[in-house]
């Protein structure tokens, strides 16, 4: 929440800090409090300025803006309570509670202080006030007139202050009003501690009451701590300190004294420890004892100094004077000691004397190096110093020179490095000579001892190479030096240029062939009038990049100059038309860029290193493109400058998007584009592990947010890549989930998901192999695998040996296996034969009748009304006849509605959104719409494509899996859909499936029923399910068919609705049997069960294969199979309908 300030003349938004205290300024404090919203309106005065009133518990504050309408909650003077009582509505600026207090601040080991706060505009406080300071205390305040006096907290309850955070802490002193509990003004009030201050000058410089005592070293808040004989300081002039000194120049290994320059050094007393001098030399610690000669002057005693390393030549280092161990003396100068090696980086001559006087350090001819005076032999002619009259070095030395090569035509700026070249610019200021050509030596060029920069002349035609000869300050052989390195005068020729045209504006990077075309120092380029900045060159390229031009498109003349040398070849160049942008697709990117962009203008061509850049925040991001031909380019979106941290969920405009096209300005800012980032994909970890389970083949899901941009249209792709391990999988997007179908692996691999600029791992997946078996389990096995194989090796070699005394059982074993193989193929024979017969049998029932099919009517009331055998659709409107014109007239309407897709669709959602529309309900609605439906399946297909795509977002939002989808019926929509496979699948089922189907079926039946089957848990003999499968031994007996005569009756099947006394049945089923027996001997005895029809004794009898281990009912099924085989099982009797009676 914000609040609007008015203070004079500035108007600010303050954040709202606690509760419901707004703070705006040291001494003002005004509370917002939100009026009632149901009755509160914004308001203005007569001016039609903006009114804002905050209520507070004891006051209303009112704040006037001046911006033309009203900018927060207002209310009136007749809703504020109490309002006409003194002080307690404000209607100016002025009015408002305004608080002091006096003292202002303490330190932190003052307790129990009274503090006097004077308030202005604060309504009467008869019910009291409190007084708090923040989360520390609180306790009572005294009103006393416009004054209200509270005490400061206790001791426990002060702040603590530590050195790290400062020497003071800031907390708001607060009134709270007894009457409401609220907080009604406040202002700052500080706490300090003197004693964080280790130094004398930060102490008495500090804006609170600290005083310095220099014989205790501390800082205290109390001066009646730090009486005068204890050295209190209250000015900083006061304190003990040192100097400015000039600089301390101490060289290494030599033993010397530093004196320092002082003021107010205080003498150590009884007990204290003296002065000393501490240098800190690359992190080692040096202590020296001092001598205080007065308060003025303190000197560090004689002591050497040394360093590690000779590639520094001199090393500031840090210098502290204390006394009695530890008691700092103030450094504000921050004097250091330098220390220095003169042979260090100074190994000629001309290096040592060009040091710093200051150094003192010279060349010793006899040890070759430099060093100090007192350590060279005592020889004058040894020593060579600046100062001397015979400091000149001798033995001039050339190392290098650069470039080697220069046009004939002079002017080229020759390098020259080396030893000793001289320590003042008139040693070698005529002395210079290039392959017998005069060198003009440059002053600006030139480094002391070093180095000489100089100017070539011209060469005559004769004159091809030779050798850099340099004389310093005279041409004697000790001061002459000759370069091992040749110079050469080289013709240039230029060949051609590539490429010979860009834009006007330029920026183009023209290479430009030739022959020796890194001679000379310097190059200078123009086409016509326009200079070509230039970039590199070797021996047969220069590279430069053009600058605009001023004339417009044209064909210019390309000119080089080397040094002096013009190289005259005719080579031109051509400005053309600026490149321009027309179209960009698409206008979007993710913050982390990268994605891919096609860019349409013309003359893109001309451009050898196309960019596209993206500003935002200050902060800049470019990319590269690539050009395809002249109109067209693809690239790569700049990333958006946005702090990760403080990513907005919405999309964002960068302030400048636009191109750098060489030196194109019209294009580096595209007015034109719409070009928006919206926020980078977020994905979620698998789980707190990292670490996601797998079988082979399960799909790998990786839900997160913003996977799909928000751009309008709908159309937004991101090219997403999911790597499992090294390989990549196939990846289908959703708004909340990417679906990964996982590669052929498995073992345990990091997921890596990549999109645009930017790449996630949620974790690595382990995908468990198929086996069941472990490693070890693996390993035992095949360890039990060859200790088995080594035991039939041994078993065989022990077989081998006794194998003479085995051929009679050999033999014996031999006729068994015979005889057992004949029995099998007898076996075989009699089960071909029988299998024969039932086929030919099954075949020819089908043949003979056909395949019992239902009619389309029949078979689709059944998918569509289950258990009911007279729906009310299949009969006529049955309403009264006055009723009867208006209901089917009603009809009628509601069919139309229903033919119009918007009302269905609407009709169907509002139904599924009931609480009370039960599973039974979605499915009779979605059987009356298919029935209704049945003869425009064009539209109802339509429909059914709109609802499955709502049932498949749903599913999505659910975060559901995907394979779940379909698998219940539990909307309108599934139940749609299995009666539209009904209505299409008949004419298949009738046609194509439906015989296979029932002949497979009649014939696992029929082979089922040749064994036993467990009446109680349906497992057979002869099941073709290995779980259903009868495995114990059952000693069973057929009942074989017969064409003997009927001898007695045997069984009475009667219909339970029929007849019980033997009449002809007339009700229920109406059928009525008679079997009989007969005892044929076969190959044993068997018994022979036949049925027939007693109302036609003439017909014939029907034969019924039975197991003399059948129960009751499944002898009445084989019964009833066999004689209503031909009539499809819904128009058979059910054998709990039939009784089996003797």
């Amino acid at each position: 929440m914000w609040g609007r300030v008015s203070f004079g003349t500035e108007a600010k938004l303050l954040p709202k800090d606690r509760g419901d205290f707004w703070s705006f300024a040291p001494g003002l404090s005004l509370l917002g409090y939100e009026p009632d919203t149901k009755r509160s309106r914004d308001e203005t005065d007569v001016n039609g300025n903006c009114i804002n009133i905050w209520m507070s518990p004891t006051a209303i504050e009112f704040i006037r803006t001046k911006e033309g309408k009203c900018k927060e909650r207002c209310t009136r003077k007749e809703r504020c309570e109490r309002s006409n009582e003194p002080r307690r509505f404000a209607s100016e600026m002025k009015q408002c509670v305004r608080l002091t207090v006096h003292p202002n601040n303490i330190s932190v080991s003052q307790y129990n202080v009274l503090l006097v706060l004077e308030t202005y505009n604060v309504p009467e406080l008869t019910a009291g006030v409190n007084c708090t300071f923040e989360d520390l205390s609180e306790m009572d305040g005294l009103v006393v007139g416009s004054q209200i006096q509270c005490i400061s907290p206790a001791a426990k309850e002060v702040p603590q202050i530590i050195t790290e955070n400062g020497d003071h802490h800031i907390v708001q002193l607060q009134l709270k009003s007894k009457e409401t509990g609220m907080t009604f003004a406040s202002t700052s009030f500080v706490f300090y501690n003197c004693s964080v201050h280790n130094s004398c000058l930060s102490c008495v410089e500090s804006p609170y009451r600290c005083h310095w005592c220099k014989y205790r070293h501390v800082c205290t808040h109390d001066p009646s701590s730090c009486s005068f004989q204890e050295g209190r300081v209250k000015l900083p002039e006061d304190c003990p300190q040192l100097l400015q000194a000039e600089k301390i120049l101490v060289p290494v290994e030599v033993i010397k004294p530093i004196t320092l320059k002082a003021k107010n050094l205080p003498q150590p007393q009884s007990g204290q420890r003296g002065y000393e001098c501490i240098l800190n030399i690359q992190g080692n610690e040096q202590r020296v004892p001092a001598l205080r000669f007065n308060s003025s002057s303190v000197q560090c005693q004689n002591t050497s100094y040394s360093y590690e390393g000779m590639e520094i030549n001199s090393l500031p280092v840090e210098l502290t004077v204390v006394w009695n161990g530890n008691f700092n003396i103030d450094n504000p100068a921050q004097n250091k000691v330098h220390l220095y090696k003169c042979g260090a980086m100074r190994d000629s001559c001309g290096l040592c004397l060009k040091a710093d006087p200051d150094f003192e350090c010279g060349w010793c001819e006899g040890q070759n190096q430099c060093t100090l005076k007192q350590h060279c032999p005592a020889q004058e002619s040894q020593w060579l110093e600046l100062s001397s009259t015979k400091g000149k070095c001798t033995n001039p030395k050339i190392t290098d020179i650069n470039p080697v090569t220069g046009p004939r035509e002079g002017g080229t700026k020759v390098t020259i490095r080396g030893e000793n070249l001289g320590l003042e610019f008139r040693d070698i200021a005529s002395h210079v000579k290039v392959a017998g050509v005069e060198c003009k030596p440059l002053v600006e060029g030139y480094i002391p001892a070093e180095q000489i920069v100089c100017e070539m002349g011209e060469a005559k035609p004769s004159q091809h190479a030779g050798f850099v000869e340099i004389c310093v300050a005279e041409c004697k052989p000790e001061f002459m030096a000759r370069s091992s390195q040749l110079y050469y005068f080289m013709t240039l020729t230029l060949s051609d240029l590539k490429p010979k045209r860009g834009p006007v504006s330029g920026g183009t990077q023209v290479t430009i062939t030739g022959n020796n075309l890194n001679a000379g120092s310097n190059v200078i380029v123009t086409f016509g009038r326009q200079p070509c900045l230039f970039y590199r060159r070797s021996t047969k390229h220069i590279v430069c990049n053009t600058t605009a031009s001023d004339e417009g498109f044209e064909k210019v003349k390309v000119s080089v100059r080397v040094d002096k040398a013009k190289i005259h070849q005719e080579l031109q160049y051509e400005y053309v038309e600026d490149p321009t942008i027309l179209r960009i697709e698409p206008e979007w990117s993710i913050f982390s860029g990268n994605t891919p962009i096609a860019v349409w203008g013309t003359h893109l061509d001309l451009i050898q290193n196309p960019q596209i850049r993206a500003k935002h925040g200050g902060k800049e991001h470019v990319n590269n493109c690539e050009v395809q031909n002249s109109t067209e380019m693809t690239c790569q979106a700049p990333a958006l400058a946005v702090d990760p941290s403080h990513q907005s969920e919405l999309a964002e405009r960068p302030e400048e998007f636009g191109f750098i096209l060489d030196n194109v300005q019209s294009l580096l800012i595209l007015n034109k584009t719409n070009f928006t980032y919206y926020p980078n994909p977020i994905f979620e970890v698998f789980n707190p592990s990292g670490i996601l389970e797998l079988k082979p083949g399960s799909p790998i899901i990786l839900k997160g947010k913003n996977l799909i941009p928000p751009v309008a249209g709908g159309n937004a792709k991101l090219n997403y890549t999911v790597l499992v391990g090294e390989k990549p999988c196939v990846v289908t997007v959703s708004d909340v989930q990417l679906l990964c179908e996982s590669p052929n692996l498995i073992g345990r691999h990091k997921v890596m998901a990549r999109v645009g600029g930017m790449e996630f791992s949620p974790g690595m997946v382990y995908i468990s192999p198929d086996s069941p078996l472990s490693l070890p389990a693996i390993v035992s096995i095949a360890v039990a695998g060859g200790l088995l194989i080594i035991f039939i090796v041994a078993v065989l070699i022990a077989y081998k040996r006794k194998s003479r005394e085995s051929d009679l059982t050999l033999k014996r074993l031999q006729m068994q296996m015979d005889n057992l193989e004949s029995r099998v193929a007898l076996e075989c024979k009699e089960a071909f034969a029988e299998l024969q017969t039932d086929i030919h049998e099954l075949t020819s029932d089908l043949d003979g009748a056909g395949i019992p099919f239902l009619d389309y009517r029949t078979y689709t009331m059944r998918v569509l009304f289950p258990g009911i055998e007279d729906h009310p659709v299949l009969r006529d409107l049955e309403v009264p006849g006055y009723r009867q014109e208006r209901v089917e007239k009603g009809l009628k309407l509601f069919a139309q509605l229903i033919n119009n897709k918007v009302f269905l669709l609407s009709f169907i959602r509002t139904l599924e959104s009931q609480r009370s529309f039960s599973m039974r309900d979605r499915g009779n609605v979605a059987s009356l719409i298919m029935t209704v439906l049945q003869s425009k399946l064009e539209y109802a297909t339509d429909v059914l494509k709109q609802l499955l795509a709502d049932l498949i977002d749903k599913n999505l939002e659910s975060k559901n899996h995907p394979k779940l989808l379909l698998r219940r019926t539990e909307s309108v929509a599934e139940k749609m859909l299995t009666n539209w496979f009904t209505f299409l699948l008949y004419k298949f089922l009738k046609e194509c499936a439906g015989e296979p189907l029932f002949s497979l079926f009649c014939a696992i039946k029929q082979q089922m029923e040749k064994g036993p089957i467990d009446s109680i848990t349906g497992e057979a003999r002869y099941s073709l399910s290995e779980d259903k499968l009868i495995r114990q031994q059952i000693d069973y007996k057929t009942l074989v068919s017969t064409l003997s005569m009927l001898s007695y009756e045997l069984v009475h099947l009667l219909a339970k609705k029929g007849a019980r006394n033997g009449s002809e049945a007339k009700e229920g089923f109406g059928y009525q049997f008679r079997c009989s027996q007969s005892l044929v001997v076969l190959s044993g005895t068997t018994w022979v069960l036949s049925c027939v029809n007693p109302d036609n004794v003439n017909s014939s009898e029907i034969p019924v294969k039975i197991l003399n281990c059948d129960t009751i009912t499944q002898v009445k099924e084989k019964i009833l199979d066999a004689i209503f085989k031909n009539v499809p099982c819904s128009h058979r009797p059910k054998a709990a309908d039939m009784d089996l009676g003797m």
